[in-house]
């Protein structure tokens, strides 16, 4: 297997030999969504470029191979899928093709054990580079203390989950985005859409650090502003239509960190709060288009091309130890239409402001 730094000199080597002639990078994208199923195939092409640069711009491997980049989900759900598939694009899109980057993509399908065995692969495996989407696959990979690098995409609270110490000074050969929650943001909205919204039940999954992160600032936010909170936690998918139920007959809105378990039961989150007429207030634009009444959202595709120009950063020779990881803002408020018209609640059409209908 290539060694990190073995990659990253290589790497680095091209670029110096090339820096004069390095073209712009192209402005097309390819969707095309690589999977597990086609990886073996996929793995077998090789570059046709025997070093230097592909004729888009992006820096090729020397030895005339395609780079392999693995990334791992814990779940398929449609914020993940859409993480990866704008890490993906973008990466097609500044030249990077399949000839020369191939995606080995692998999903734990919601299972701990899966996703460490899948982890152990990669880490053990001839990869350039791990991207993983969210918080689990990211401290799986890097709880390996692997030489192989780790890009991470969406990874809420990078500190308290342990996969960075200090944000601008990586330590853990890991790097990437952050979609820290804007929660006293998402209250705001809420005042303002629901103002006679004053209990809040907080539901969310014990298990995923990124949750309780959320959920820890959302009970500061209502303590420092007047508001009530109850909780409703879950281990698992299969107990969050019952916690949700817990919370109807008590609460006037549920506010719901950015959770994939409770994303990948949002159907049911919203079958059981339109049934009791109260509002979800969610963190991800995902959960507003599967039920969820509004949010202030941060683009799924564009925090994954962002983590994608830290990958690339990476191949055209800069150490991961050198590239910050960042915080990506949320951009948007977002209303599912079909909710508000259940809820008999008005919304003015404004500036800022992106109506959806249900998508499942």
């Amino acid at each position: 297997m290539r060694k990190a730094f073995m990659k990253r000199s290589l790497a680095m080597a091209v670029t110096a030999m090339m820096m004069g002639t390095l073209a712009g990078c192209a402005s097309g994208s390819s969707s095309q969504t690589e999977n597990a199923q086609t990886t073996a195939q996929a793995s077998e092409a090789e570059s046709k470029v025997d070093g230097g640069t592909t004729a888009e711009g992006a820096v090729s491997p020397k030895d005339g191979k395609a780079y392999k980049v693995g990334v791992i989900q814990m779940v398929e759900n449609g914020a993940f899928n859409d993480m990866r598939e704008g890490f993906i694009e973008e990466l097609r899109a500044k030249g990077y093709s399949e000839s020369d980057l191939v995606i080995d993509y692998k999903c734990a399908q919601g299972d701990a054990t899966n996703l460490q065995t899948i982890a152990q692969g990669m880490a053990g495996g001839d990869y350039d580079l791990v991207a993983t989407v969210a918080t689990p696959p990211t401290q799986a990979m890097v709880n390996l203390k692997t030489e192989t690098p780790v890009i991470f995409v969406a990874v809420s609270a990078p500190q308290a989950a342990g996969v960075i110490t200090e944000m601008e000074k990586p330590d853990k050969n890991a790097t990437g985005t952050s979609n820290a929650i804007p929660v006293g943001d998402i209250f705001a909205l809420s005042e303002k859409l629901t103002p006679d919204a004053k209990t809040f039940g907080l539901l969310y999954c014990t298990s995923e650090v990124n949750s309780v992160n959320t959920a820890e600032s959302a009970k500061k936010y209502c303590e420092e502003n007047g508001l009530e909170y109850k909780e409703a936690v879950v281990t698992n998918s299969s107990e969050v239509q019952q916690a949700a139920q817990s919370l109807a007959d008590s609460v006037d809105a549920i506010f719901i960190p950015n959770d994939s378990v409770i994303q990948s039961a949002m159907p049911l989150v919203t079958e059981v709060a339109r049934s009791a007429k109260i509002p979800v207030y969610g963190s991800s634009a995902t959960m507003v288009d599967s039920g969820a009444f509004a949010t202030i959202a941060i683009s799924d595709k564009e925090i994954g091309a962002q983590s994608a120009d830290m990958a690339i950063e990476y191949l055209s020779g800069t150490a991961i130890a050198d590239i910050p990881a960042i915080v990506v803002p949320a951009s948007e408020t977002v209303v599912n239409k079909t909710t508000m018209e259940a809820l008999g609640i008005e919304v003015a059409e404004e500036d800022g402001i992106r109506f959806v209908e249900d998508k499942n």
